[in-house]
């Protein structure tokens, strides 16, 4: 069930609570800085992130901190930070898939593309079809139909297929599509994922507020 603002105030007040009992434990600023993530605040999250870092200089992977950067539009360390975490899981898909949309942002799909997906950061076959199928499709090795009947096999399927359409038709610059598709993974396939919660941050950062297909 999705998590109330309510709820999510609750969560960031625990975190609080365990930051202050544990100050020098990295995981705690994690956490808070995921709860301040759920609840868009951005510079709170990568300051707890960062934090994290200090204390723990080898901490990896942290894709959330990536996501967060991301998000402050600071494009190149989210790039940097990916990588990092590539550099100990390299076949992650879906960090992948973030490392490209950077990569996109900065110098265009194309380049993306040739740079990332086709030659640097080769993943191993995922055990979830539809996040394969969204890698495919940012391959330009399958086509729409494909992700979204990949997607429809189960409802966590729905929500990442239309979330990755989402977030690659907004680096692509069709904004009309990325609303659709990321609103309606937002608004109609909610989940107890972090995911869930980003693509409602990215809906509200974006003041998104319908999905009527365009």
């Amino acid at each position: 069930m999705a998590m109330t603002v309510q709820s999510l105030a609750k969560e960031l007040h625990y975190c609080e609570a365990l930051v202050r009992a544990k100050p020098t434990n990295p995981k705690a600023y994690i956490e808070r800085g995921m709860a301040q993530f759920k609840l868009a605040q951005i510079s709170q999250s990568l300051r707890d992130f960062d934090q994290a870092l200090r204390l723990d200089p080898s901490l990896t992977p942290l894709w959330q901190r990536g996501l967060s950067l991301y998000y402050a539009d600071r494009v190149t360390e989210a790039i940097q930070q990916f990588e990092r975490d590539l550099t100990v899981n390299g076949c992650d898909i879906e960090e992948t898939i973030w490392l490209y949309l950077c990569m996109a942002r900065l110098e265009g799909i194309d380049v993306a593309r040739n740079r990332l997906i086709r030659t640097a950061y080769p993943v191993r076959q995922d055990p979830r079809s539809f996040m394969q199928s969204v890698y495919d499709f940012c391959a330009g090795a399958c086509d729409l139909d494909e992700v979204l009947a990949e997607g429809r096999q189960s409802d966590r399927g729905m929500f990442y297929s239309h979330l990755y359409l989402g977030l690659y038709y907004e680096v692509m610059g069709e904004l009309a599509q990325a609303q659709f598709y990321l609103t309606l993974a937002a608004d109609h396939f909610p989940l107890p994922d972090y995911m869930w919660h980003l693509a409602c941050v990215h809906k509200q950062l974006r003041g998104w507020t319908t999905s009527d297909k365009p």
